[in-house]
């Protein structure tokens, strides 16, 4: 296959089969394993074929910021190490590292799935950051799809202790035994399809597949609304194609959720 990749890919794609043996629109296995980390706030790993990515969520009280007195953070950050791939090396984030991360950020804004107002304490003096890092551990495409899961799977985990903030003293109070839950108003998950030659549209690429195709597209879901769609460049595609991957990520959001509330309820033997 390394002397002529695009070759082999078409033999099997006019076939309406791919190398690993799946359908065009069929996905890789997936688990979801929430609770992972006992030290973290919220936490959850999602392996999607063979890509793997952890998330773990701390969190800390600050300022809230003076043009949102009323609003705490949420702060995606996603790590990409030479574990995970040999593209990529240690040292400060590179750009597809960066370019997740502002990924993530976007999917938090537009789904507005976490309430920023329910993580303000005082307005104005006190707030709850969430710092969201994820970590790949093993890069086998379709790295954004695992990300936004591994991200509301944790946050979905999520509990804050109790602050009293006392305005006299201006001193903060946290009672770690008394935690409430976050809320999430929404569950947005991600859905990526590969295209090959404008005419064949592959769901949940591989690496190799991504590698190989003219160009991805990634489509985000809350339910029956369409939230997020990443197009960074490729070829060009019609609106039936696009219709056919919204579709597509609707079912796959069904099918997400539900693997996150049965994780859910094996682990903390509760309704999600």
């Amino acid at each position: 296959m390394t002397i002529h990749p695009m070759k082999y890919m078409r033999d099997f794609l006019a076939r309406k089969i791919r190398p690993d043996g799946r359908k065009l629109a069929e996905v890789r296995p997936t688990a979801v394993n929430v609770g992972s980390i006992s030290t973290a706030d919220g936490s959850a790993l999602i392996k999607i074929g063979n890509t793997v990515v952890i998330c773990g969520i701390k969190a800390e009280l600050t300022v809230p910021n003076a043009e949102k007195p009323n609003e705490g953070f949420v702060i995606p950050n996603l790590e990409l190490p030479p574990l995970c791939s040999p593209q990529f090396k240690s040292g400060p984030p590179g750009n597809t590292a960066q370019v997740c991360s502002q990924f993530l950020a976007d999917v938090l804004a537009n789904s507005k799935c976490v309430d920023l107002q329910s993580l303000c304490v005082v307005p104005d003096k006190v707030a709850w950051v969430l710092y969201c890092d994820l970590v790949c551990l093993d890069y086998d495409g379709s790295v954004l799809d695992a990300c936004v899961a591994a991200l509301v799977s944790a946050l979905s985990t999520v509990t804050l202790p109790e602050v009293k903030y006392d305005p006299i003293m201006k001193t903060k109070c946290v009672e770690l035994e008394k935690r409430k839950p976050l809320v999430l108003t929404c569950y947005p998950f991600a859905s990526t399809f590969a295209t090959f030659d404008e005419e064949s549209i592959l769901a949940d690429p591989s690496e190799e597949e991504e590698s190989l195709s003219s160009g991805t597209i990634t489509c985000v879901m809350t339910g029956a609304d369409l939230c997020t769609v990443h197009k960074p460049g490729g070829c060009r595609l019609n609106e039936q194609q696009v219709s056919e991957c919204i579709s597509k990520s609707q079912k796959r959001w069904q099918s997400l959720k539900g693997m996150v509330e049965a994780s859910m309820k094996s682990v903390y033997s509760n309704d999600f």
